[in-house]
């Protein structure tokens, strides 16, 4: 039997507590999926707030470089966060001839072009499982699972938090103000909220999602944001008046013009699976040429879902350790010199049906100059709800669902329809999926 491979863990919190507990409650399940046995020998952490593992076996040290240039150590973990000092110690690592495992998916949709370079120069791996969607293993699916196909689109439900504050609103019809002060009082939502209810979570794994599935590098700086922030119950009510539901999707998209990459609020219809997705739980629909539809769900974030895979991304390292490192699963799903450098379209090309709500004076003719002005930018209307205005008010909301246009037209027209005498305020905009295979 051989060693145990040695492991280093860089933070214990939440995840790296959970990881450890993984590793050693299912030891010897665990090796006999790798074939020999998985240590964690030491930790780096300033301090342990609540252990549940056994922490007699592992040196505890607070300099990460004990573990980065420890000789006897095989795997690096990093789960300390940010993308400055984890970027350095990642890079210090492949130097030192370690394997990488990390969940930070800002680190690697940042910087993970340079680190793969250097991993591949270094005959190491990097293993990021835990970086998208926790612990629903889709990135090994889309890179393994899925590489006989020629990838159309994904869509994701891809940060819990924004997916609970929108299930909230919907069910109990509370606003938006007080479902994020509640996801913040159960834990789901950091004091300082804005990266899930921005879309900037999203955006990170998205950007990852969409490199292994097209075979691009990394580009988050080119990932389309916008956030929740805006939609009020009205929104979600009229949507499902219309058939629809509200969800904060990360959608990558292939055509002939290029790579979509966006994270949007949009609505989807009622009955697609996607829309059915709720609380704080994640789900990503990926439709393949050959498969067709395909649907990864479960737990996003969390101690023990988030340690899942990160255990499984040690194990894989593990297995191919004495692999020749030319004939590794590649970091981004294809071979590092197949990369394509593949156009990916402003937002401006990018072409959707759309979700309008304004809000007009009650007297005749608005309508009308709406319809015009749509007319006008070659924007056909699907749908119309027009209601009453309540006793005494003179504005009433009106709400259109478009037919695909591109967001161009769309952004001149909603200019124009602003302008008009009868619109007061600035018009919702939404966009509309189907997700249809």
């Amino acid at each position: 039997m051989l060693d145990p491979v040695k492991v280093g863990v860089l933070g214990l919190g939440t995840v790296g507590g959970g990881t450890v507990g993984v590793l050693q409650g299912n030891a010897e399940e665990i090796a006999r999926r790798a074939g020999r046995g998985i240590t964690v020998t030491h930790a780096c952490a300033r301090e342990i707030k609540q252990a549940n593992f056994n922490l007699d076996a592992i040196t505890l040290t607070q300099d990460l470089t004990d573990i980065i240039t420890n000789p006897d150590i095989d795997i690096v973990v990093e789960l300390i966060g940010g993308t400055t000092l984890a970027k350095d110690v990642t890079l210090q690592a492949i130097e030192n001839g370690k394997h990488v495992v990390t969940a930070n998916k800002a680190l690697i949709a940042k910087h993970g072009n340079e680190i793969f370079q250097a991993a591949q120069e270094k005959g190491v791996m990097v293993a990021f499982e835990a970086a998208v969607a926790g612990g629903i293993p889709v990135i090994k699916a889309v890179r393994e699972g899925l590489s006989a196909n020629k990838i159309n689109w994904l869509a994701g439900i891809i940060n819990g938090t924004g997916n609970f504050i929108l299930t909230e609103m919907r069910d109990n019809g509370s606003a938006f103000a007080d479902v994020l002060k509640e996801a913040q009082d159960l834990g789901y939502a950091e004091a300082d909220p804005t990266f899930d209810i921005e879309g900037v979570d999203a955006a990170h794994k998205l950007a990852i999602l969409a490199s292994i599935a097209f075979g691009i590098p990394l580009q988050f700086d080119k990932v389309y944001m916008e956030g929740i922030t805006k939609i009020t119950i009205d929104d979600v009510t009229y949507a499902e008046e219309l058939g629809y539901r509200i969800k904060h999707l990360g959608i990558a998209k292939r055509s002939d013009k290029g790579v979509e990459m966006r994270v949007h609020p949009t609505l989807v219809p009622a009955e697609q699976l996607l829309a059915n997705v709720n609380g704080v739980m994640n789900a990503v629909m990926v439709n393949g040429d050959a498969i067709g539809d395909t649907l990864f769900y479960g737990a996003g974030a969390g101690a023990q879902p988030t340690a899942s895979a990160v255990v499984a991304d040690i194990v894989d390292v593990v297995r191919t350790l004495t692999a020749d490192p030319e004939n590794r699963v590649p970091h981004l799903a294809f071979q590092p010199n197949a990369l394509a450098d593949t156009n990916i379209l402003p937002i401006e090309e990018v072409e959707t049906a759309y979700y309008l709500r304004m809000d007009a004076t009650d007297k005749v003719g608005v309508l009308a100059e709406v319809t015009r002005v749509l007319s006008e930018n070659a924007i056909s209307i699907e749908a119309i709800i027009q209601k009453e205005p309540a006793a005494g008010a003179s504005h009433l909301p009106i709400v259109l669902l478009t037919h695909k246009v591109s967001e161009a037209s769309m952004n001149a027209a909603i200019v124009a329809i602003e302008n008009l005498d009868g619109i007061n305020g600035n018009v919702m905009r939404m966009r509309v999926e189907s997700l249809a295979g």
